[in-house]
């Protein structure tokens, strides 16, 4: 039986996600205990790991990962305002947007070297598919290109520095006690890295060579601690909200949406066509969309009440991603109807009920919701 936050609105489905005797996720839980956190002290540290950056540097004293989003224009920007010369890279999507790159072009233009990585859109294509056809989602590729290029780029360019955004477990409940820390290490990938805890020779078969896979494997775990490459949340140094850094992109030239692309937020997933899908796929897996998560946030930070989140998600109703769907379906070459069949196969049973002719959720968040 799904049970809803009484803080906010996210379900018990969400992987990771516990609620307590209370009522309450430990999503909010974690978010509560910011409240408590020394951030000027927070701050010191954060200029102790800069100077050991420069201390190190042997050219570049940092690299981040950057999409061309508000988050990753937020990190160029607090990087260059500490003294750091940064080298930004990018994991360049086969369904890069035409505002997505106009922000691109905008945070190199901010005063950074850039690296926009293109992989091979044939096999991008196959490894998306057979991701969506094994297990749910078109975001593997995805997450391993993001991940392991930057700890190969790091480690190949001596690069002493990895400064990634938000400890995106920590922000949405999936973080325990091990992981709520400032560096994303190895564990920390093999637990939310949004792989399935698959590697790229997981995913050798016919269709894909390990030749065709070589951008997806990273550095052995030993090099990479050899160097002592620290890659660190910048979100555990400064306290991250998704308005905070929203505001800080708009007044470097970021550009957003004329409508939310997918959820609440009218700045996010604006860069790739294919996102979306990645979010889509939780509907049939546990019962909630990309808005559920959106609104919680919202939610935590003061800006709305639970009340207002039930009825925002009431007027917003279905979000399926028509227009992105297409555009998958053309790039791996499969039909449309073949998508939504696939999707079928994910359809989780402990979750949806055929009742009436209709896939339905029991005691679902939005009483009168249209089936």
């Amino acid at each position: 039986m799904m049970r809803y936050c009484q803080r906010c609105v996210l379900p018990n489905t969400r992987p990771n996600l516990h609620i307590d005797e209370s009522g309450i996720c430990n999503a909010c839980q974690s978010h509560g205990e910011k409240k408590q956190v020394d951030w000027a002290r927070r701050e010191q540290d954060f200029r102790m790991v800069v100077e050991h950056a420069k201390s190190r540097n042997r050219g570049y004293d940092c690299l981040i990962p950057v999409s061309g989003g508000k988050d990753s224009t937020w990190q160029t920007v607090v990087c260059l305002e500490y003294g750091l010369k940064p080298l930004a890279y990018t994991w360049r999507p086969p369904g890069r947007t035409v505002l997505g790159q106009q922000n691109l072009d905008n945070l190199r233009h901010i005063g950074v070297d850039h690296i926009d990585y293109s992989i091979n859109p044939k096999v991008e294509a196959k490894f998306m598919l057979a991701a969506f056809r094994r297990f749910g989602t078109t975001g593997i590729p995805m997450h391993m290109a993001m991940h392991h290029l930057a700890l190969t780029l790091a480690t190949n360019f001596n690069i002493p520095l990895i400064v990634w955004g938000e400890n995106s477990a920590v922000e949405y409940g999936e973080a325990d006690a091990a992981h709520k820390g400032f560096r994303l290490t190895y564990e920390w990938l093999e637990h939310y890295g949004v792989t399935h805890g698959t590697g790229p020779t997981d995913w050798i078969s016919e269709e894909l060579s390990r030749a065709d896979l070589v951008p997806y494997f990273r550095p052995s775990q030993s090099e990479f601690e050899r160097q002592d490459i620290y890659a660190v949340f910048l979100g555990h140094y400064f306290n991250w909200d998704t308005d905070m850094t929203r505001r800080v992109a708009l007044e470097h030239g970021f550009q957003v949406n004329n409508s939310a692309r997918v959820g609440l937020y009218d700045y996010a997933d604006i860069d790739d066509d294919f996102i979306s899908l990645h979010h889509f796929l939780k509907w049939y897996k546990f019962g909630f969309t990309r808005l559920w998560d959106n609104l919680s946030l919202e939610i935590r930070n003061g800006r709305i009440t639970r009340e207002q989140a039930i009825e925002t998600i009431t007027q917003i109703g279905d979000q399926t991603p028509h227009d992105d769907i297409a555009k998958f379906c053309a790039f791996t070459g499969i039909s449309v109807a073949e998508f939504f069949a696939i999707c079928e196969t994910f359809r989780n049973p402990n979750v949806w009920s055929y009742e009436k002719g209709k896939w339905q959720i029991k005691d679902f968040l939005i009483p009168n919701w249209k089936w």
